[in-house]
């Protein structure tokens, strides 16, 4: 019987530790909220570009953000990246290196995530949900470059937000057809033909190569969110 009371006073200290512990995580959710939001607060109109984290500076992908990046700070739009390595550094770069205003949300992780050195006004977060509300909130536009499960995370994330109408509808624009075609044709022999998803959710997207046209839709998309 006194082993049972032992083991039962043990659970219970457990459980207030928990309970004690979840408290503060709500709090430290809580500041990173409003860090973000005072943060990001006075951006200019800005676009989201996301790619994997180990593409090298050799890759043509990666001179392709960087050419995006210069681009869209040429024409007074903020660049927002997840703040590390690889395409995100690209994107970060060519906004830099325009003069532009470089954003990077960068989030702990115990490995491959590295603050790069070409954000002008960096944020960093622990909880990957807190980033993506910042991430969804202050962007116009997405730009997905080759990336793996974290850039998908993040694009399957608002095409679902914007087809079960929780955010306005914005340009989700995929670069690189080699890369996103067997992953569109599958979206229609295995999710369209199936009843899985319909046809309109099809048009939540659109698969890109050239560079130039990627901002012209996003010019086009910032001047019709401003009329």
């Amino acid at each position: 019987m006194n082993d049972i009371n032992h083991i039962s006073d043990k659970l219970q200290y457990l459980l207030d530790d928990f309970k004690l512990e979840e408290c503060w995580r709500m709090f430290r959710i809580m500041a990173e909220f409003v860090e973000g939001f005072e943060g990001l607060a006075d951006i200019s109109p800005a676009v989201s570009i996301f790619g994997s984290a180990r593409t090298g500076a050799d890759d043509p992908y990666y001179e392709q953000a960087r050419t995006l990046g210069r681009l869209l700070a040429e024409n007074r739009i903020t660049v927002i990246t997840g703040g590390g390595p690889g395409i995100m550094e690209a994107a970060n770069r060519g906004a830099l290196e325009a003069g532009g205003e470089s954003v990077g949300l960068n989030i702990t992780l115990p490995m491959e995530q590295k603050p790069n050195p070409y954000v002008s006004r960096p944020i960093s977060f622990k909880y990957f949900f807190v980033r993506k509300v910042m991430l969804i909130k202050y962007s116009r536009a997405f730009v997905v470059f080759p990336g793996g499960f974290g850039t998908l995370d993040e694009t399957f994330e608002a095409l679902t937000l914007i087809q079960t109408h929780k955010i306005k509808p914005f340009p989700i624009i995929l670069c690189g057809s080699s890369f996103w075609n067997k992953l569109t044709e599958w979206f229609r022999e295995n999710l369209l033909e199936r009843g899985l998803i319909s046809d309109q959710d099809l048009d939540l997207f659109q698969v890109c190569d050239n560079i130039e046209d990627v901002v012209r839709i996003v010019n086009r998309c910032v001047a019709l969110s401003t009329i």
